[in-house]
């Protein structure tokens, strides 16, 4: 009570008394409470809030809570109000049994700044249990000849309360034979005894029924009964005497149930029936009795329970020897339980702070633990080590408590997580030691920029590609965690080709997937050059840059283009000349083409797809030289049509076709003669060939019968000349239509020797007036190697005087002219 009131009048001084707590690391200061037991569930205690100088809303934020080591919390911290209130039903019996006094001890830890209060409380008695008998009837057996004045015992009733609550007093209920006498032991335990006030007499009553009622002191009073049956019997006049009225033993607490404690002993001079002494516990509680066993006949005491220092190192045992005849005997048997080094040292994790971040400084609190041993003296003594190589280290707290700090700085990319190993071992015999496992995370921060696995990276891209196609993917690696570690990608803006890069690529944040969003074309530009940045999500972020290198790869888009022969606009084909007399190897012409492409793609080779008459011609693989593959024969067709495709190498090969005709003749009659049969037997399948075929059927017969007149106009004018001049023998051998159809045909080849252009389509023709073609220098060359004169002077003469000529030479302007459109 003394202390509750020092505890009352502090509340009035709350700050000194915060002062003084705060002042003392060895936990001597304490706050002491008093609360009565069997209070209900959540019942105030006290305010703790107040006590530690602290305001009620200030106890979750600080983490404020209660520890213990590791038993039963019997009291609760209310954050709201910042009072402490029961968390059960406490009853003081169960705690503290018969002890004078019954204080729960804690402590109260205010966690940020790692502090740690002691907190007293008492539990104080309340009036609520009965005394109670063991039995509810007892049986006294007296001699008749008893002489008045003869004590016998009773039974003792049993009140686990305290104090004033505690068993007070004995009453005997009225009668004319016994009286009550209440003895108090050097304990102050209160035992009662039958005093016989006179004598009996059996055949006057043989059997006597008394109530004894023991009666506590609270308020209200509390009592309980037992129906004492006293039988008078036949005189027996000695009662049974115990060796010793003390026996004392000592035994470790380990030992196996069935072990034999003692063996009491006590003797009856009597004979018979009343010389028979039976054994028995008298005034025993039930836990002693699930303990100790006695056996009735020969006083053996064996261990019946498991001993256990730690719950009770002490018993007392009264036991008692009875006779035949009831005379009693009493003797007390003292245990005493030796502690053995039973119990492991016990570490309680009363607070822990994981994670803990990695740049923590040396000192920070990671834990605090408490150890405890349950046995005593050296057994108890506890001592804590820490796994090696470890940046930990353990300092003493107060009381039985230490704490866990870093010894040096920590690294999450080195270690991210530590799994800690406590060892408390005790100093008993042998010693026994737990350990005990912290695991310990290390909580990341941003001190790690992202980082490449390649200085630079170089990507390869095929032209022509498609729109949104992914072409490359850059990784770089975080080693922090979650937030830290989380990179996005980006490309720096910068200028190419007079478009911003965004033009052309996009870069998938999360991923660092590259894509296109142009097709780009080899022929325009063959690498471009981009930065990529790679940020993490800290705070505040951190980031890096790689170069990363586009080379565009070429792609087999362009199919050959041909120089040579020229395709014209109208789609009509070149002719070639080649001579009859040509030997094989003779270059005819030659293939001329190029290829936009580079690489394999751009190596050409050339081949012959279609040909008029197989191997007459040949063309070089690589240099598109038609060539004669032998020398021409008679029966060869004078007109060739050649198909030449140019393919290059690429995948899949791209080729592109020309048509080239090839004419063989030693003159241009027989190229104009042939072409014309030739082109006017293609062209009867069509009806726009044959309206033409009729345009010139109708031309040439008009053209034939001017030639039929006009040379019957010179036969008839020979005739004439015969007979003008007979003397001329030399040229009456040669018709002068002879010399008029040669002189007009010279005359022709003459002016319209030009290079000629036909095609296949028979509706279409092409002349080129202003460049001479083969066909002239074949001509030339015809003219050059006459001997002979084709016309004799008078010839030539009258072909210029005669007026016929020039219809002549206009009409065979006309015959060639429609000849080449056919």
């Amino acid at each position: 009570m003394a202390a509750f009131q020092r505890r009352r009048d502090c509340r009035g001084r709350v700050l000194l008394c915060f002062l003084l707590a705060m002042l003392g690391n060895t936990g001597a200061t304490q706050i002491r409470y008093s609360v009565p037991e069997e209070m209900e569930k959540g019942s105030f205690v006290g305010d703790v809030a107040k006590d530690l100088g602290l305001q009620s809303w200030e106890l979750e934020d600080r983490g404020v809570r209660i520890v213990t080591r590791g038993k039963k919390q019997h009291f609760a911290l209310n954050v709201r109000s910042g009072s402490l209130v029961t968390a059960d039903r406490i009853d003081r019996e169960e705690l503290c049994a018969q002890s004078a006094q019954c204080r729960l001890n804690f402590n109260v830890l205010v966690e940020d700044k790692v502090q740690l209060f002691a907190v007293e409380v008492e539990i104080i008695d309340i009036n609520d249990n009965v005394p109670k008998f063991q039995v509810e009837q007892v049986e006294v057996k007296i001699s008749e000849a008893a002489a008045p004045g003869m004590r016998f015992p009773l039974p003792e009733a049993f009140d686990p309360d305290v104090g004033m609550n505690s068993l007070q007093g004995y009453e005997l209920s009225p009668n004319h034979h016994f009286s009550l006498l209440v003895q108090s032991r050097a304990d102050g335990a209160k035992y009662p005894e039958l005093v016989l006030e006179r004598a009996l007499d059996r055949e006057e009553k043989p059997i006597h029924h008394l109530i004894l009622t023991a009666s506590d002191g609270g308020d209200p009073v509390h009592s309980g009964t037992v129906q004492v049956r006293v039988t008078v019997l036949d005189v027996n006049d000695n009662a049974p005497v115990f060796t010793q009225s003390v026996y004392s033993v000592s035994i470790p607490e380990n030992v196996p149930r069935g072990t034999v404690l003692l063996t009491v002993n006590a003797s009856d001079p009597d004979e018979g029936v009343n010389g028979e002494v039976t054994y028995s516990f008298r005034r025993q509680d039930e836990k002693k009795l699930q303990i100790f066993q006695v056996n009735a006949r020969t006083g053996e005491i064996t261990i019946s329970g498991d001993l256990d220092y730690e719950k009770s190192s002490f018993y007392e045992i009264e036991i008692q020897a009875e006779d035949g005849d009831g005379f009693l005997a009493r003797a007390k048997v003292l245990v005493t339980v030796l502690d053995l080094n039973d119990n492991r040292p016990e570490v309680t994790i009363t607070s822990l702070f994981s994670p803990v971040t990695e740049n923590s400084p040396p000192g920070t609190v990671i834990a605090l633990l408490n150890m405890h041993d349950r046995d005593s003296g050296e057994n108890s003594l506890v001592t804590c080590s820490l796994s090696e190589n470890l940046p930990f280290k353990l300092e003493k707290s107060i009381d039985s408590y230490h704490r866990l700090v870093t010894d040096r700085a920590l690294d999450r990319e080195k270690v991210s997580a530590y799994n800690i190993t406590i060892t408390a071992k005790d100093q008993g015999t042998p010693p026994l030691s737990i350990d005990t496992h912290i695991f310990l995370q290390v909580a990341d921060t941003n001190d790690n920029p992202p980082t490449f696995s390649q200085a630079s990276y170089s990507a390869y891209i095929e032209e022509n590609n498609v729109r949104g196609a992914s072409i490359f993917a850059v990784t770089a690696c975080d080693p922090d965690s979650e937030e830290n570690s989380h990179v996005t990608y980006s490309i720096e803006e910068d200028i190419f080709h007079g478009a911003p890069l965004s033009f052309y690529f996009s870069i998938n944040s999360e991923n660092g997937i590259l894509y296109a969003l142009s097709s780009f074309d080899y022929e325009q530009f063959r690498d471009m050059q981009l930065q990529v940045t790679a940020r993490d999500s800290g705070n505040p972020p951190l980031s890096s840059n790689v170069s990363l290198t586009i080379f565009i790869l070429d792609q087999n888009d362009n199919s050959p283009e041909i120089l040579y022969p020229a395709l014209p606009t109208d789609d009509s084909t070149g002719v070639e000349l080649a001579p009859r007399s040509a030997e094989p190897g003779y270059l005819v012409t030659k293939v001329v083409a190029v290829d936009k492409d580079s690489g394999q793609n751009a190596w050409l080779s050339y081949r012959l797809l279609k040909v008029t008459e197989p191997k007459l011609f040949s063309v070089g693989l690589h240099t598109g030289e038609i060539r004669t593959a032998r020398a021409f024969m008679d029966k060869d067709p004078l007109k060739h049509n050649l198909l030449v495709v140019v393919s290059d190498k690429g995948e899949p090969p791209l080729s592109a076709t020309i048509s080239v005709t090839v004419a063989v003749a030693d003159s241009i009659p027989e190229i104009l003669s042939d072409l014309s049969s030739q082109e006017a037997s293609d062209l009867e399948d069509s009806s726009l060939t044959l309206y033409l075929v009729i345009a010139v059927a109708s031309v040439s017969s008009l053209f034939f019968a001017f030639i039929i007149v006009l040379l019957a106009l010179k036969i008839w004018r020979w005739r004439a000349s015969q007979f003008l001049d007979s003397g001329s023998d030399h040229l009456g051998r040669v018709p002068a239509s002879q010399f008029m159809g040669i002189d007009g045909v010279q005359a022709f080849l003459q002016t319209y020797s030009h290079e000629v252009s036909l095609t296949t389509d028979s509706r279409k023709s092409h002349l080129i007036f202003p460049q001479p073609n083969y066909a002239d220098t074949l001509l030339s060359q015809h003219s050059c190697e006459k001997t002979k004169p084709l016309l004799v002077p008078e010839d030539s003469r009258c072909s210029v005087h005669d007026p016929p000529l020039a219809p002549v030479s206009s009409y065979s302007h006309v015959f060639f002219s429609c000849f080449f459109t056919i």
